[in-house]
């Protein structure tokens, strides 16, 4: 595929932003870094037989200044989602980001551990439990929590437990209600299309490097391995709703129509930690999605923001997400809540706001 030059239209573009916003700024660089215990020893991870269905060290070309072929402001996003490996959130709390284009989250029990959005892959799933263990120790999963219906959530399940501990009860799957009829109707009624368009979303084809493929925002791309999924044992239905598992008490909060037509947040009194699934995180989140998802509320979506707000936010200390890196500091979670609660009430508002 032939790579061009940007035209200077472009590279004037590119300046102006530069120019104008504050990249002077690192706080989020020293965040992205925060608690980082290792990673992977090689960066590739492979399925069955042996094809590449991740390849973090394909981004290496990040670092730097932006060249005049890329927005600054992608690059500075990518520079900060293209660090992989395991990270302690906070003692108790860990995250496995980088290792597909959404982070894994996992929390310790009693006795054991509970998964938080096993990627879209079986491989990165794999991987990713495998390097937490190789820190943490050989810790058995007691449950997987799917925070909310799209495929980087709940595709690399199998990858981690299987039916075998579904059927025996040693492993709980817990969802949002309505999670398996829009994973299904997403995934598989309109599987062959929406997956058709998510290769021209998130640039597939292009070449890894400055005139390509520079990352995605959310993460850099998507993993190419085996996409599976349980069915649940444990569907949350109502905010307020209280659940312990492996000793360690949950409380939830419904969030449907906002990212996700299925979607929860939920907190963990144990650790003052509060998970935001896909509704809060370093970035302004689309509304319509070029692969074709289920259109997103605006307004709904701050509704919920505001609630988590009220309902949580004299509480936690730390927030984290199923994409990014985790925001501390109880001023610093309200604040960043506000701002997210802000960007979409304000979209919904100007959008039907009356020509003047």
């Amino acid at each position: 595929m032939q790579q061009n030059e940007p035209q200077a239209s472009i590279r004037a573009a590119h300046a102006d932003a530069l120019s104008r916003l504050p990249f002077d700024d690192v706080a989020d660089f020293e965040n992205a870094k925060r608690g980082f215990l290792g990673t992977l020893e090689d960066p590739q991870i492979r399925n069955g037989a042996g094809d590449v269905v991740w390849d973090a060290a394909s981004y290496d070309f990040i670092a730097g200044d932006a060249p005049d072929s890329v927005n600054p402001s992608l690059w500075r996003q990518s520079k900060l989602v293209v660090q992989h490996g395991l990270f302690q959130v906070v003692e108790g709390l860990y995250q496995v980001r980088g290792l597909d284009l959404s982070v894994m989250s996992i929390i310790e029990g009693d006795t054991g551990v509970i998964v938080v959005d096993p990627l879209i892959s079986t491989e990165t799933a794999a991987a990713a439990v495998g390097l937490y263990r190789e820190h943490r120790g050989d810790r058995p999963i007691h449950a997987v929590i799917h925070t909310h219906s799209h495929i980087d959530h709940f595709g690399g399940v199998l990858g981690i437990v299987s039916q075998d501990d579904i059927d025996a009860g040693t492993v709980e799957i817990i969802v949002p209600e309505g999670f398996l009829e829009h994973s299904v109707a997403e995934n598989v009624y309109a599987g062959t299309a929406m997956g058709r368009r998510a290769g021209y979303m998130y640039g597939a084809t292009l070449a890894r490097n400055a005139k390509g493929a520079v990352g995605a925002g959310l993460g850099q791309t998507t993993s190419t391995g085996d996409a599976t999924i349980l069915a649940p044992t444990l569907e949350v239905t109502t905010t307020g709703e209280k659940h312990t598992i492996d000793g360690v008490e949950f409380e939830f909060q419904m969030a449907p129509g906002t990212e996700a037509p299925s979607e929860m947040h939920f907190y963990i009194p144990r650790y003052r930690a509060l998970c935001m699934a896909e509704n809060a995180t370093h970035t302004l989140h689309n509304l319509l999605t070029l692969r074709g998802a289920v259109v997103r509320d605006p307004h709904v979506w701050s509704h919920y923001l505001t609630e988590a707000i009220e309902r949580f936010g004299d509480e936690v200390d730390v927030v984290f997400t199923s994409h990014h890196w985790p925001t501390w500091g109880n001023a610093e979670i309200r604040k960043f809540l506000g701002i997210q609660r802000d960007l979409y009430g304000y979209l919904h508002d100007q959008t039907l706001a009356p020509d003047e």
